[in-house]
């Protein structure tokens, strides 16, 4: 009786009074049983899920994250930017109220001057006019010299000129002029205090002295003297106000200067934070892209910056919890599948002993077909171990400087006997390349990519192979003269287990479907890609490229 979820008790039709049955429905029925089994095992998980879970603990772990953030760290991207937007409109806007208020400082002090000016004008042009006034009630009140024809009025007008005279010296002295118009004023004042002294003491003792021309004549020169130092006066006032104008402006670019690379240092600071942290959060990815789960992810910087680069630690476990349980799930279905493999090579062994003692072809046609399909199992059992196994720790650890060319011709070698069979001819275009990676991993790939070209080739063919270095990255390109690969499926063949139209259509053609998949695995390893490009013209093969970073690195 066979035991309850053993392979027996889930599939009886394989078994026969508890030996297993070798026909070709219970063959088929095994192969599409494995098929599925490892399909299901190898389906990609989906990332968008794992990165929408909540996490455990979430509350507690963001409670001692916020113990032990510092300062800088507390802003988020969006208060960044706010941060950024405002030290960049600052000192604009403090250049702008700096420029306001020097023009309107400037614009007060020349309206200030300009009142100044006005006034102390309109009292210059007074005393001129008071002084021309003044010179002329002098001379006619000197005319009229003679007391019989003197009349009483003559002298009050000239005392009245006179007062008025005085009176615009007044106003003008009040304006607050310079020192040297207030001495010409006095000298103006003391002259014509001279001619009145001359006119009315004469006058008073009947004997009048007329003043001489030379007292008119200084008189006119020291009013003369004071309209152009007036004009001096305010020249140097306009003057002071431009160079004022100039010494603001002067101030007001430096100060803008200043404040603009004082913007721009904020900013180149804000750039570092987030560059830094984008940094690291590519790093992280193309990490997780390659395989690459020892080293933690840790993102500083803005705190949604941070809790991306938590999310990416918190994926990288989770993956590298998924990786070991795919690990330890690999090893039980191969022990489960070597269990009725060696309980079929048992049958088949008798079944093979049997058909020599007692000859019967169609026994020993199906003693061979037995035979064949357990090796076809082992090989799928064994593919699906090494597909397992692709990012082992200690495999990704054991980069070495590899020389593709030897390499390459290595290889070569190995199929000749397979290219002899099948009488198919190998052209080369190598140059010597060499490149940082896993020796077995790049040979793997030479192996795989010359297998399919050697499967799918014609007898009689030609295999086009290329080796070359094209600056910072190696070119290996595989091309045979077989079916080619339909555009509709050049973006599965790289799936584990995808068998094309073509490999299901020929017979001949056998295989798990691991190939390319394993190609492509290790290709990633190496930070590298590996594609599907046209055939070159007239031709209508396969035509394979892999490009591999020379360094190791992306």
């Amino acid at each position: 009786m066979p035991k309850s979820g053993s392979l027996a008790a889930r599939h009886p039709e394989w078994f026969i009074a508890g030996q297993p049955t070798f026909d070709n429905q219970t063959h088929q029925s095994m192969k599409a049983f494995i098929t599925n089994l490892v399909l299901d095992m190898f389906k990609k998980p989906d990332l968008s899920k794992l990165l929408s879970k909540p996490w455990p603990n979430q509350g507690e772990r963001l409670t001692s994250l916020c113990n032990r953030i510092k300062f800088n760290n507390i802003l988020s991207l969006k208060s960044l930017i706010v941060l950024g937007f405002v030290i960049a409109v600052i000192p604009l806007f403090l250049a702008v109220m700096y420029a306001a208020f020097g023009m309107r400082e400037t614009s007060a002090l020349g309206r200030t001057i300009n009142s100044q000016v006005f006034e102390q004008t309109k009292a210059i042009r007074s005393v001129l006019q008071k002084t021309a006034d003044l010179e002329r009630k002098a001379r006619l009140f000197v005319l009229l010299s003679d007391p019989a024809i003197r009349q009483p009025y003559e002298q009050q007008s000239y005392e009245t000129t006179r007062a008025s005279f005085k009176l615009a010296l007044s106003e003008l002295l009040k304006l607050h002029v310079g020192n040297k118009i207030t001495l010409l004023v006095n000298e103006l004042s003391e002259k014509e205090n001279l001619i009145y002294q001359q006119i009315i003491g004469s006058a008073s003792e009947n004997n009048l002295k007329l003043p001489v021309d030379e007292a008119f004549q200084g008189l006119r020169e020291s009013s003369s003297s004071l309209s152009r130092e007036f004009e001096n006066h305010v020249d140097h006032q306009f003057n002071e106000l431009r160079q004022q104008s100039e010494s603001l402006e002067q101030g007001l670019l430096i100060k803008g200067a200043v404040l603009l690379a004082i913007s721009f240092i904020f900013i180149a600071i804000l750039l570092i934070i987030l560059s830094r942290s984008m940094r690291q959060l590519d790093t992280g990815i193309r990490r997780l892209g390659s395989g690459e789960l020892d080293e933690p992810i840790d993102v500083e910087g803005p705190s949604d910056m941070r809790y991306l680069g938590n999310r990416l630690e918190w994926l990288r476990t989770h993956l590298m919890e998924l990786e070991v349980s795919k690990q330890q799930f690999m090893h039980n279905v191969a022990r489960e599948i070597d269990l009725p493999l060696e309980s079929i090579r048992e049958a088949a062994e008798l079944l093979a002993n049997e058909t020599t003692e007692e000859p019967n072809s169609d026994r020993q046609e199906l003693a061979q077909l037995l035979c064949n399909n357990i090796d076809k199992l082992k090989t799928v059992s064994e593919e699906l171990i090494r597909y397992s196994q692709i990012n082992s720790k200690s495999e990704l650890n054991h980069k070495a400087t590899v020389n593709m060319k030897n390499l390459l011709e290595s290889v070569i070698d190995d199929f000749q006997i397979r290219l002899q069979t099948k009488s198919i001819s190998v052209k080369k275009l190598v140059r010597p390349v060499e490149i940082a990676g896993i020796h077995d991993q790049l040979r793997s790939i030479i192996e795989q990519l010359m297998s399919n070209a050697v499967k799918y080739s014609p007898t009689g063919g030609e295999i086009r192979i290329m080796l070359r270095d094209s600056g910072t990255q190696m070119e290996l390109e595989v091309e045979d003269e077989g079916p080619g690969i339909e555009p509709e499926e050049r973006s599965h063949v790289f799936e584990p287990f995808f068998r094309g139209k073509t490999a299901q259509d020929n017979e001949c053609v056998e295989g798990p479907g691991l190939g390319l998949a394993i190609v492509k695995e290790y290709v990633t390893n190496h930070q590298g890609k590996v594609d599907i490009i046209d055939a070159r013209q007239d031709q209508h093969g396969a035509r394979i490229r892999v490009q591999l970073p020379l360094t190791g690195e992306a």
